[in-house]
């Protein structure tokens, strides 16, 4: 132990300097043009298509408005173009069309198509908030010909406000670095539900000279803060005219505390979850192989064709997920004085009095708080072979990872009169070998990847994964096949472990490791905007939360089918349908309910009017799902959870009004959401008819945004 609390303070001392580093290039890096794709190619309009690779460019002869900016994932040496499309908003924040969340921005979320965790190992188990998380995988590493910066704001009813900010720059020609940050507040349309969360990347991507080295540092923050008001109490009360405003409605939890003032600076949770992330990574790689050049008349260009490279990695991640109850009334002790405001929710967890009368059932305490806390360290040595040595993306690859894991775990109540604290702790390692085989070939016709990762000891050990994919061009008309297989064994996530402090079943559930194993195949269609891909999941020992808090584990094997539909159609000219559709059907006995048909459609006009620089779309947006038992929300657990009694229905199709426009590189957003909830009666005319989006949670009525992203050339 004495050597595991070394190595965590080494990492500690490691990070600050990190941080302290990666804020002092922040503040020397520093607007109008950007070279890119078509602005109304969006996520639709770009079906099939890929990045692309680098191409030559002049600076002599370059304008002084325009600019040269390409990037790279960290596991992929393919380039790729900046995105600057303005049809689908759920690109530029963190709402996707086939996700729902409990109300507003930065409340838990998740995504109405079937989608289990297909990672073995490790994993604290808190996913509620993933969709306003920046990550590892998601970091982008640029290389740009001039500085560029991209600022955003939204604003939206109720005071929601986003921000967000981007910059790059090449520091020199061989070491570029970029920062994102973002802002998410919203305080709600129902009592207690305010969110704040902030989230900063940054990341720096250096190549040495003679191209043989180079590394990659990724630095993720993420500080999520929500308030949970465990839905509303009544249904029937939400379209009353005596709750006309809705931030009187009585709730599960938090009720009679003080509203959101909407300021970004003073988000105060007193009743909800805090959960923060913070990642450094640091990667590199030596290459041995052959030297080369290309002469010029004024330069000699170096190149360098790897055959085998030397790579290590170090990630140091942190995991902090709390739910606190601070609203409990002050000078609570033992006997029936002080009763906890939220007392008959805390009674549904199993906590709290028993045979006591209804407003004396629950928790006696002046606080109530949950933690888990994590800290993976992790340190994996890899080696490549590249066969062909000019095409680096084929290549095989070997490696094995050390990781260490300590977690602390605190619980802090008082029930039935008596202080119960109580403080958990583990260490332990795991050790897990992998192998990856990856060809795109030269002519672009062939893709095909292979994956692989066993756990050979440790906590985890006997967890695996396994992963094949093969994509082909089969001609122009057709497009492109893809067809894969992947299968994974794994330990259940830690938050259904006893151990946890946010464990509340009173039963001893002995898990076994869960195996899922999905067969997938795609048809993509550039040339006819068509996207085609059908998913079949097959689960044994599916583990999942039951009525609030019960950790349970399906017995019986059953499996699901999954078949996703993009599509646009042009109506007349500049008249498009966009549909993004999923079809769902689970068999079997099984806990997972998912709707039947979700589609997104988006029909509307996209055009310029004749203006070389203009591009519009506007129109309107209509989201379907079908009725389903849709999960209800713990948020004790921080757990979306499976239940077969209350079924979810749509009044109206969720129904939305959009102007989407963009000069240059000026991009302006103004929506009106919500529609649907359009109502006459019972309070007058009014949008106060919310659908609900799961049991006790209905979502807002008419919300208006409006806002700005604005790309300059520094």
């Amino acid at each position: 132990m004495s050597n595991l609390a070394r190595i965590f303070s080494n990492v500690n001392r490691f990070q600050f300097q990190c941080v302290r580093t990666g804020f002092l290039v922040a503040a020397v890096l520093s607007g109008t043009g950007l070279m890119a794709q078509n602005p109304l190619q969006g996520r639709f309009g770009g079906i099939g298509g890929g990045g692309g690779q680098k191409t030559a460019d002049t600076l002599e002869h370059r304008k002084p408005d325009t600019i040269t900016i390409h990037f790279r994932y960290l596991d992929s040496s393919r380039l790729n173009n900046l995105d600057t499309g303005i049809l689908d908003f759920g690109t530029k924040i963190p709402r996707p069309d086939n996700w729902i969340n409990l109300g507003n921005l930065g409340t838990p979320a998740r995504d109405l198509a079937f989608s289990p965790r297909m990672l073995s190992g490790f994993d604290p188990g808190f996913h509620s908030f993933d969709i306003y998380e920046y990550t590892v995988d998601e970091s982008r590493f640029y290389n740009t010909t001039k500085a560029y910066t991209e600022l955003g704001y939204l604003l939206a009813s109720k005071a929601e406000q986003f921000v967000s900010v981007f910059h790059t720059q090449n520091i020199r020609p061989n070491w570029n670095a970029a920062f994102q940050y973002r802002l998410i507040n919203s305080p709600g349309t129902l009592p207690n539900c305010n969110t704040s969360d902030n989230t900063m990347r940054f990341t720096s991507w250096y190549q040495s000279n003679n191209k043989r080295y180079q590394n990659f540092l990724i630095f993720v923050n993420n500080s999520l803060k929500a308030a949970e008001n465990g839905g509303v109490k009544y249904q029937s009360l939400l379209d009353t005219a005596n709750y006309k405003n809705q931030q009187t409605l009585p709730v599960n939890l938090g009720n009679g505390l003080i509203p959101n003032n909407g300021s970004p600076f003073g988000a105060g949770i007193t009743t909800g979850t805090k959960y923060s992330t913070m990642t450094i990574e640091f990667r590199q790689q030596y290459d041995l192989g052959q030297k080369d050049s290309i002469v010029t008349d004024t330069s000699v260009i170096p190149l360098f064709y790897p055959r085998v490279r030397l790579e290590h990695t170090f990630t140091f991640t942190t995991h902090n997920y709390q739910f606190i109850d601070d609203s409990l009334p002050p000078g609570a002790a033992a006997g029936n004085a002080g009763y906890s405001l939220n007392s008959a929710y805390y009674a549904r967890y199993g906590l709290g009095y028993v045979g006591q009368p209804q407003i004396g059932v629950g928790v006696v305490a002046d606080t109530f708080h949950r933690i888990d806390n994590w800290h993976v360290l992790a340190n994996d040595f890899s080696i490549y072979q590249f066969p062909d040595a000019r095409n680096p993306q084929q290549f095989i690859k070997l490696g094995a990872t050390l990781e260490l894991l300590k977690g602390k775990f605190d619980t802090a109540s008082l029930f039935d009169g008596s202080l119960i604290y109580q403080k958990g702790s583990a260490s332990d390692y795991n050790v897990y070998g992998h192998a990856e085989y990856r060809n795109q070939t030269r002519n672009k016709k062939w893709d095909i990847e292979g994956y692989g990762r066993l756990y050979l000891q440790g906590v985890d050990v006997g967890d695996y994964n396994a992963y094949i994919s093969l994509r082909r061009l089969i001609s122009r008309s057709v497009g492109y096949f893809q067809g894969g297989f992947e299968n994974v064994n794994r330990t259940p996530s830690f938050v259904f472990n006893r151990a946890s402090a946010l464990y509340y079943d009173t039963t001893k559930t002995t898990l076994s490791k869960e195996n899922t194993t999905h067969i997938f195949a795609s048809l993509d269609q550039p040339q006819n905007r068509l996207s085609i891909t059908g998913s079949y999941y097959l689960l044994s020992n599916y583990t999942y939360i039951a009525n609030y808090s019960r950790v349970r584990q399906a017995s019986a094997l059953f499996n699901l089918l999954e078949i996703n539909i993009k599509k646009q159609f042009t109506l007349y000219r500049h008249w498009k349908w966009r549909t993004n559709t999923i079809l769902q059907q689970v068999a079997g006995s099984a806990p997972v309910h998912v709707p039947l048909l979700v589609s997104f459609n988006q029909i509307g006009y996209d055009g310029n009017f004749g203006f070389n620089n203009f591009f519009c779309s506007f129109g309107t947006e209509v989201r379907y799902i079908s009725n389903y038992k849709a999960d209800g929300y713990s948020p004790l657990t921080g757990q979306f959870y499976s239940q077969g009694d209350s079924t979810v229905r749509q009044r109206l199709p969720d129904i939305a009004a959009y102007l989407h426009f963009r000069v240059r590189s000026f991009t302006a957003y103004i929506r009106v959401e919500g529609l649907n909830a359009i109502a006459f009666a019972p309070s007058g005319f009014g949008f106060y008819k919310n659908n609900f989006v799961a049991p006790d949670y209905p979502s807002p009525g008419l919300v208006i945004r409006f806002g700005f992203i604005w790309g300059f050339i520094n």
